[in-house]
C-alpha cells in the first residue's frame, strides 16, 4: 500500500461520511427498528439509555474515527464501485461477523444481530458511496 499523508484524504468527504452514519442511524434505530431493537436489547424505548450528550458524543467520535480509517483504507481517490463494494465487505466480513461472535457468547438474539449488523453494513456501504462519489 502506498504511503498516504493526511492531506491526501478529502476531509470534507470524511466528515460527510461520518455525518451520514447519524442520518442512517436515526432512520434505522428510529422508525424502522426502534421497538424491535429495544425489546431484543432489553432497553426501555421510553427512557434514555445514559446521558444523551455522552451517548451521541461517543457515537460522533466513533463514526468519525471509522469514516477516517475507512477513507485511509480506500486511499485518496477511490472509484465508487470499488468503494461501495469495499464498504459492503467491511460491514459484512469484519463488523457483522465480529458482532456475531460477541452476540453468540452473550446469548443475544438473531434479530438483534441482524438489526445491528445490517446497520453497520449499510453504514460502511454509505461511507464507500460518499467517498467514491467525492472521488
Amino acid at each position: 500500500m502506498p504511503e498516504l499523508n493526511m492531506p491526501d484524504l478529502n476531509l470534507w468527504a470524511v466528515l460527510v461520511a461520518a455525518a451520514s452514519a447519524f442520518v442512517l442511524g436515526g432512520i434505522w434505530y428510529g422508525p424502522l427498528f426502534k421497538r424491535v431493537w429495544c425489546r431484543e436489547a432489553g432497553v426501555d424505548p421510553d427512557k434514555p439509555n445514559g446521558h444523551p450528550a455522552r451517548v451521541f458524543g461517543t457515537a460522533a467520535i466513533a463514526s468519525l474515527a471509522a469514516a477516517f480509517a475507512f477513507a485511509w483504507f480506500l486511499g485518496p481517490r477511490p472509484e465508487m464501485h470499488h468503494a461501495v463494494h469495499a464498504g459492503l465487505m467491511v460491514g459484512l466480513a469484519y463488523v457483522a461477523t465480529s458482532f456475531g461472535i460477541n452476540y453468540a457468547f452473550a446469548g443475544r438474539s438473531l434479530k438483534l444481530w441482524l438489526i445491528d449488523a445490517g446497520y453497520h453494513t449499510l453504514q460502511f456501504a454509505l461511507y464507500g458511496l460518499i467517498l467514491g462519489l467525492w472521488h
